[in-house]
């Protein structure tokens, strides 16, 4: 079927110039001549490349190369000794997104690199061009002096060109990726992690990522100086931050770059740069809703550990089992249903046990009694980092949950950075870097042993997301971020800008279980729960994720049925996904139509300041009605003072009709527009 939207692609090759002939530039740009990118040598033969946008430089005169272990750098003395391109212009199918379909149209630069003296050794440079953004990527070719690769540094740069604004995170600190975001000058940035998102003074909006993370540590992105930042690989468990036989490529190197901030979360980019599907058939996977316990510990109303609080009991179990029949959820989470959260689990995770329950526990029965409700259990293994125990179990506990008819399994790394521990080649235990080497084969091998058994994953405290759901298509969100748990607990949570922030940086690397839908404001946490509620039902329309949680205590819902109705209406699978405006850390409002209807949703949300916001509705079809069900803030709402205040009506638009939307500050509004027969 997928060959009906394939385009033509074409090819084109460049001849290789001789050696005589070497160091000339190679150039190429995207299909629709937005951006270029030239790489050249100097006369030390130190390989650099440089970006233009519409032949605006965008990244000026940027170094390549590495620091090896065990060999001399690969920086100086290079040649340009060959180069081709190559075109491509195809459409596939995802199946589950933001977007049914995906256009694949790049331009691909390949450049031939040697050695012009010592051990003559070769390294290609591959850029794919988009009109939208591109990537890089280095490939190590099959060469007799340098078989074994091990990695101290990357030597990569991005220098940007122009001044401007940069969000972002810091790296190497120990609370992995969960941080607030800092809004700081390009020149005043740290170590940050990716994506960094940044704004030119001129209004040009750049993010910088990476693709395809694989057998590789994760990049951090240092300031040198200026607007000059480094690659920073995450540490291995010796002076190799990467050890890999060659050959083998390393992961893209991305910039998404568009006019806007609603461009850059429309670009597919990082999903390109990906390798399609290696599973085959994953409509096994069902995107879904799903209702937990889960928010009732972070309250502290009941534990994880066993004892009188104990949350995970069969009874409970079964009383969110009923809930989810009768509203339509597809799953329940429940977390410390195992053996192992009684004493120090955190940083540890010896204890854990993936396949004995807690005595109060009784896995057999609530298993069976949610395949009797239409209901499937959604898994736990938590390993407080600890993945050696963890693989050490695995199939045994994969092998369970499949008997079980537990089609998704959360997977948790609760350890502080560098505390995860990882079995070594020399068959000891290692601590490791959450983003290094050896956890990014942890991961993959827990996708890949769960998709054998057609099982999910979603994990949390993860490796960052580089688009491998694309290749791996039931690896189907995860945390990576400040999630809504922060909000619970005893000290300062998410403030009103947090998810404004992470529309146009987390989540431009793929799907965040960040678990929305709270109706109850009070919290252990000063702040509360620092939005509205009707913030919170757009929350399901702008942030992605195939499942989303129902996150509130159950009785939240049972006494709100109105608001609530939203969230058993919103979908988790779309067939398109558009940005009506929005800006880094401030506002957005994204709509997206369900896959399985003809209904759209539509999400605005904003920070801590009031705002008035148009909405054009020519997404809809043209010369049809629509029935909008309108989930807006009430006159008095507001995130300090009146978070409940909600307004829920109907009225009939057309594509004609352009909505006002008045959100709170803190606030947001969420509208379901369906077709009147």
């Amino acid at each position: 079927m997928l060959r009906l939207f394939a385009l033509v692609g074409a090819l084109l090759l460049v001849s290789t110039p001789s050696l005589a002939q070497s160091s000339a530039p190679a150039h190429a740009a995207s299909p629709g001549a937005v951006l270029s990118v030239e790489l050249t040598t100097d006369g030390d033969g130190r390989p650099s490349y440089t970006v233009a946008r519409y032949g605006k430089p965008v990244i000026q005169p940027s170094r390549l190369g590495f620091l090896l272990v065990d060999a001399p750098k690969l920086e100086r003395n290079f040649a340009v000794v060959g180069q081709s391109t190559r075109s491509s212009d195809t459409i596939w199918e995802q199946p589950w997104g933001e977007r049914r379909f995906v256009r694949d149209r790049y331009t691909e630069l390949r450049v031939n690199l040697a050695e012009r003296g010592g051990l003559k050794r070769r390294l290609d440079v591959v850029f794919r061009l988009y009109d939208d953004g591109l990537g890089f990527r280095y490939e190590f070719p099959d060469q007799p002096s340098l078989k074994s690769v091990r990695i101290a540094e990357e030597l990569t740069e991005f220098n940007l060109a122009d001044a401007g604004t940069a969000w972002w995170i810091p790296a190497g600190e120990w609370n992995r990726e969960e941080y607030l975001y800092n809004r700081t000058a390009i020149d005043q940035v740290g170590a940050a992690q990716t994506p960094m998102t940044v704004r030119t003074d001129a209004g040009l909006h750049i993010a910088f990522h990476e693709a395809a993370l694989v057998d590789y540590a994760g990049m951090n992105l240092t300031r040198v100086e200026g607007r000059r930042f480094k690659a920073a690989l995450t540490p291995g468990l010796d002076a190799a931050k990467v050890v890999r036989e060659a050959p083998f490529p390393t992961p893209w190197r991305t910039m998404q770059i568009a006019d806007s901030a609603g461009g850059l979360v429309m670009s597919d980019l990082i999903l390109n740069l990906n390798e399609p599907n290696k599973l085959g058939d994953v409509s096994w996977f069902k995107p879904t809703k799903y209702v937990g316990i889960w928010w009732e510990m972070h309250l502290d109303r009941s534990t994880w550990s066993t004892g009188p609080k104990h949350g995970a009991t069969t009874e409970n179990a079964i009383r969110h089992i009923d809930f989810a029949a009768k509203n339509g959820f597809g799953g329940v989470l429940i977390e410390g249903w195992n053996q192992g959260w009684d004493g120090d689990w955190f940083g540890a995770g010896q204890d854990f046990s993936f396949t004995r329950p807690a005595p109060d526990f009784d896995l057999e029965r609530v298993a069976a009694y949610a395949r009797s409700k239409g209901v499937r259990l959604i898994g736990h293994h938590e390993t407080g980092g600890n993945a050696a125990v963890y693989e050490s179990q695995l199939e045994d506990a994969l092998d369970l949950d499949a008997r079980l008819g537990i089609d998704t399994v959360k997977t948790g790394y609760v350890a502080d950075a560098r505390g995860a521990q990882v079995m070594g080649d020399d068959g000891l235990v290692h601590f490791a870097w959450h983003e290094s080497q050896a956890m990014a084969r942890h991961h993959l091998r827990v996708v890949t042993e769960a998709a054998e058994r057609h099982i999910a994953i979603n994990p949390h405290e993860p490796i960052k997301d580089t688009g491998l759901r694309r290749t791996y298509p039931n690896w189907i969100s995860r945390e990576g971020a400040r999630g809504q748990e922060y909000n619970a607990w005893g000290q300062p949570g998410n403030p009103p800008e947090h998810e404004t922030n992470l529309v146009f940086t987390r989540l431009l690397a793929g799907p965040m279980d960040f678990t929305p839908g709270i109706f109850g404001m009070k919290t252990r946490s000063p702040d509360g729960v620092p939005t509205t509620w009707a913030k919170q039902l757009a929350l399901y329309v702008v942030i992605y994720s195939p499942i989303q949680m129902a996150a509130d205590l159950l009785e939240n819902y049972e006494a709100n049925p109105k608001p609530f109705q939203f969230i058993k209406d919103v979908p988790t699978d779309w067939a398109d996904t558009r940005v009506l405006n929005g800006e880094v850390g401030d506002f957005v409002t994204i709509v997206r139509k369900d896959r399985h209807s003809d209904a759209w949703y539509l999400g605005a949300i904003t920070d801590e300041n009031g705002r008035v916001l148009d909405a054009p509705l020519g997404f809809l079809d043209p010369g049809r009605k629509y029935k909008a069900q309108i989930y807006r803030d009430g006159p008095n709402a507001n995130w300090k003072t009146a978070r409940e205040d909600i307004v829920v009506e109907e009225r009939t638009v057309t594509s004609a009709d352009t909505l006002t939307l008045n959100l709170a500050p803190g606030g947001g509004q969420a509208i379901r527009f369906v077709p009147v027969r």
